[in-house]
């Protein structure tokens, strides 16, 4: 049996790729190790949203070099969203001869396929086809494995239809292909009797699931199905886009208790200017409006979003109304970044680039301001007893458990309560920090 080492790079939709690339190669006979150095195939699943995630993967992909001199029989391989994009590849074959076959983002279900031409053909191979020439047919009951018995990620959809000038999603995975109502409900079903606790529903733009169906199926009626199964298990979703984010979903969260009080929605700026420049298609207004929806039908929700700092042509006034916005909806978390060009996306040609140190500057007026309001928002927290799943031990004190709560928070108890890792706990909160709350287990 050949042993196998899978590194991911981005975000969950690279996660659940992942799993299922451990899935097929394990019913090749694969089995996964823990480090590159007792790898007979090592895999990399890269990401390509930002610069620094490109910059990444290709540095520790050159740190591999060492062990294919040692062991000419490696197999070395790299996939995802970097390697659909044609510079990439080409950086591939030109500069680490050492990697012997990539493959797009479209074709992990014709893995098998692949290892048998890189372990029978003694040349390298670069599997990456044209979405237009080969858009990515959706492959159901595909072997996965799962990181973790008690929470799993379940894909509903692939690609991305919205071409934000800044984004190079659309080209590295296509266009959006959902997957069949029937198909995602016997993945949940499945995964609640094999004992899952938490679900998380993935897709680049979730809101716009079931549009391009023969039957056509809407989010908020798949959230419904789903929440419906019988089971003790939480339901999460990730990525909503705010054009597409209805009433019906925000009714069915409403009404559904298996669907946590948290709602990530992508803001990006609160400029209606830089917006309109990033091809959002939504305005500021219409924004505010679905987080007031949003915290009006469902009490105490917790809001999270992203915002890009230093987008071209951000000017200062741009960077206040974000500041603004920020303070007006509260949100309990923001993922910020500094505005990083993608080669082929309409924004990488913007004049008036923003300087870094500009950048820089305005990054840290956002952290700073979006630290106070989680700092206060985290405090209102402390009396409280929330219902949370335990993830097992912390990653900063081995005393202490670590569990995330319906609103999305992480919660730091310690051990010796009878709390067990996969299982929902009762933890009352005594203390708060910005980033995480503290409390101990309760009966």
């Amino acid at each position: 049996m050949k042993k196998i080492y899978v590194a991911t790079f981005g975000c969950q939709q690279n996660e659940a790729d992942s799993e299922t690339i451990l899935g097929i190669a394990g019913t090749l006979g694969f089995v996964p190790v823990s480090t590159p150095e007792e790898a007979d195939l090592i895999l990399y699943n890269t990401c390509a949203v930002r610069e620094h995630a490109e910059l990444k993967a290709l540095s520790t992909t050159g740190q591999l070099k060492h062990l294919k001199e040692k062991n000419r029989a490696l197999k070395i391989g790299l996939c995802g969203c970097m390697i659909q994009q044609e510079h990439r590849k080409e950086d591939i074959k030109n500069k680490y001869p050492y990697v012997d076959f990539v493959f797009g983002t479209n074709m992990i279900p014709r893995l098998p396929e692949i290892l048998e031409k890189v372990y029978g053909e003694k040349k390298r191979h670069f599997f990456v086809e044209d979405f237009d020439v080969n858009p990515g047919a959706i492959v159901e009951d595909l072997p996965v494995r799962h990181r973790y018995p008690y929470k799993a990620y379940v894909s509903i959809m692939y690609g991305c239809n919205n071409f934000c000038t800044y984004c190079v999603v659309p080209y590295v995975r296509g266009r959006e292909r959902s997957r069949e109502k029937d198909a995602v409900v016997r993945d949940v079903e499945k995964l609640v009797r094999e004992g899952a606790r938490e679900i998380t529903l993935l897709g680049q733009n979730v809101n716009s699931y079931g549009k391009d169906l023969a039957v056509p199926v809407s989010f908020a009626s798949l959230l419904g199905e789903l929440a419906a199964i019988p089971g003790d298990f939480v339901l999460r979703f990730m990525t909503s886009h705010p054009k597409d984010a209805t009433s019906e979903l925000i009714d069915t969260i409403a009404a559904s208790p298996k669907c946590e009080r948290h709602f990530h929605l992508p803001l990006q700026s609160g400029s209606d200017a830089v917006l309109k420049r990033m091809n959002r298609h939504y305005d500021r207004e219409k924004y505010l409006s679905l987080t007031r929806e949003l915290k009006e039908k469902v009490p105490g929700i917790c809001l999270t979003t992203d915002v890009i700092v230093g987008f071209p042509g951000e000017t200062d006034a741009d960077f206040e109304d974000t500041l603004s916005l920020l303070k007006e909806v509260r949100f309990d978390g923001v993922f910020s970044f500094i505005y990083s060009p993608r080669k082929g996306t309409p924004a990488e040609k913007y004049p008036d680039r923003v300087p870094e140190e500009v950048s820089r500057a305005r990054m840290a007026r956002l952290l700073d301001t979006q630290l106070a309001i989680q700092t206060e928002n985290n405090e209102a927290f402390v009396g409280r007893t929330l219902v949370a799943l335990c993830e097992g031990t912390s990653k900063n004190d081995p005393a202490f458990f670590s569990a995330r709560s319906s609103e999305g928070k992480l919660i730091h108890f310690p051990k010796g309560g009878g709390a067990r890792e996969g299982e929902f706990v009762r933890v009352k909160i005594t203390a708060a920090k910005a980033i995480m709350l503290i409390g101990e287990e309760v009966k």
